[in-house]
């Protein structure tokens, strides 16, 4: 039986096999800019380097105030189009506003008016009883 394992044994995967290390890698940058002080990288780079873009198919994306906004293709412009959110945004709540106001207002009207009735009905009562007096 050991024969047969011996003879069905691979020389391959045996514990002959061992890789050889690779040696250690050079830190050598492909980048000039490194060696630069830092007044001429200033100038190499300059100091706004200006809104990030990028180009994705026909859209034209910059980075404002947080958010990614379309500059090219469709009818209206996205910084058009939230500038019109942004603008509903305020009607909205100066609508509301508004609404809270007429409430208010009405409010105070029908407190007015009843207490125009009540003083009204006080008035007839006087007469009412100014009357019998005499």
């Amino acid at each position: 039986m050991e024969d047969l394992k011996r003879s069905l044994r691979m020389p391959l995967f045996g514990n002959l096999f061992s890789p050889k290390k690779t040696p250690p890698r050079k830190s050598a940058s492909l980048s000039s800019l490194h060696t630069l002080d830092r007044s001429t990288r200033e100038i190499e780079l300059g100091l706004e380097y200006g809104l990030p873009a990028m180009n994705i198919g026909d859209q034209v994306l910059k980075f404002e105030e947080g958010q990614w906004i379309t500059e090219s293709g469709g009818n209206a412009s996205s910084r058009e189009v939230q500038r019109l959110k942004k603008k509903n945004v305020q009607l909205e709540e100066e609508n509301n506003l508004l609404k809270l106001k007429i409430e208010l207002l009405l409010d105070m009207l029908t407190e007015t008016t009843v207490e125009y009735h009540l003083m009204e009905k006080e008035v007839e009562e006087r007469k009412i009883q100014h009357r019998r007096k005499k």
